[in-house]
């Protein structure tokens, strides 16, 4: 544990799955504890399957080993960041708080609204690679999987932030999902001047579900006085993060946090590959997110006017991208 005393807390969410009433309860206060003060946390006890974790893992590990010209049959013509495959240096995330940081050393498999029951007007369809011939199966059930923690995430959500249990329910019944799958290549040449693997964002939406590995060159979160700090990978669990939106919904309760992935040590001798499996799980598209009942009072007042979740997420991931269209 730092001794400056900023840390991503773990809480085990099993009794909230699993326990009566106080267990629910009792896990709910320390998850909303840990993302009002750090807007990170991680969780165990989830329920995802490992084995499928494992292997979800590996299949998508073997996309990123294929040749880059194999990788670029998955490429999207309009290059956005919503679908398919993205190879390195077509995007800055940095981008999203107006800097003007080179663009972000890794390369991404991005599937988006395979939650929803009939597409979005005007959503162009996902691009499934054809190799390997597992992933497509192996993704659908990691989506699954980590959809319905996700859902469990939003009931835990709702009692953290002194709320039914179902209040948050009916935002999450068609839920906005973007599953993105990001390799970080090893990196034989040296980084231009402020180039990460991801650089310095918040991230945009509801909460992120994030499953990464210990592969040098991690996750960092930015503590109130500006020091930067690891995050463990946690072993077998996933990193919890706020998003913009989530933040605003709850008057800034909980923490958007800002949070990059850096480079390896440049003395390292072995591979520094890095694989993350990022669940982004926000609110229908189409709901309203205004400041949530027992977030605002008459001394502390709603401080944003609503948004559309949508609309708000859709202007962030363009923001991201105006700088490889300069």
């Amino acid at each position: 544990m730092p001794t400056t005393g900023f840390y991503v807390p773990v809480v085990d969410i099993a009794p909230f799955r699993t326990g009566g009433r106080d267990d629910r309860l009792s896990v709910a206060r320390a998850f909303g504890a840990a993302l009002e003060r750090v807007g990170f946390v991680t969780i165990t006890g989830h329920g995802v399957d490992p084995d499928l974790i494992a292997a979800t893992y590996r299949t998508v590990a073997g996309f990123f080993a294929l040749p880059y010209h194999d990788k670029l049959r998955a490429n999207p013509p309009e290059q956005v960041k919503m679908r398919g495959y993205l190879p390195v240096g077509i995007e800055s995330v940095a981008a999203t708080l107006d800097a003007r940081a080179p663009t972000d050393l890794c390369e991404a498999l991005v599937f988006a609204g395979l939650s929803r029951t009939t597409p979005r007007a005007g959503a162009q369809p996902n691009i499934w690679p054809d190799r390997p011939p597992e992933l497509r199966e192996l993704v659908l059930r990691y989506h699954a999987a980590t959809v319905a923690l996700g859902r469990d995430l939003a009931r835990l959500s709702s009692l953290a932030l002194d709320l039914p249990e179902d209040h948050l329910d009916h935002f999450f019944a068609e839920p906005g999902v973007t599953l993105r799958f990001v390799n970080y290549p090893d990196q034989p040449d040296p980084p231009l001047a402020g180039q990460l693997r991801y650089g310095a964002h918040h991230d945009y939406g509801g909460l992120t579900i994030l499953r990464q590995d210990n592969a040098p060159g991690g996750l960092q979160v930015c503590d109130p006085q500006g020091r930067w700090h690891d995050v463990s990978p946690g072993g077998d669990g996933f990193v919890i993060n706020v998003g913009d939106l989530m933040s605003r919904w709850t008057n800034g309760r909980w923490r958007s946090t800002l949070h990059r992935v850096i480079n390896p040590p440049r003395d390292l001798t072995g591979s520094t590959q890095r694989l993350s499996m990022v669940l982004f799980f926000s609110p229908n598209e189409e709901s309203e997110i205004a400041c949530l009942p027992t977030c605002a009072t008459a001394a502390n007042p709603a401080k944003y006017p609503p948004v559309k979740c949508g609309d708000w997420v859709r202007m962030k991931l363009a923001k991201s991208m105006e700088l490889t269209a300069d």
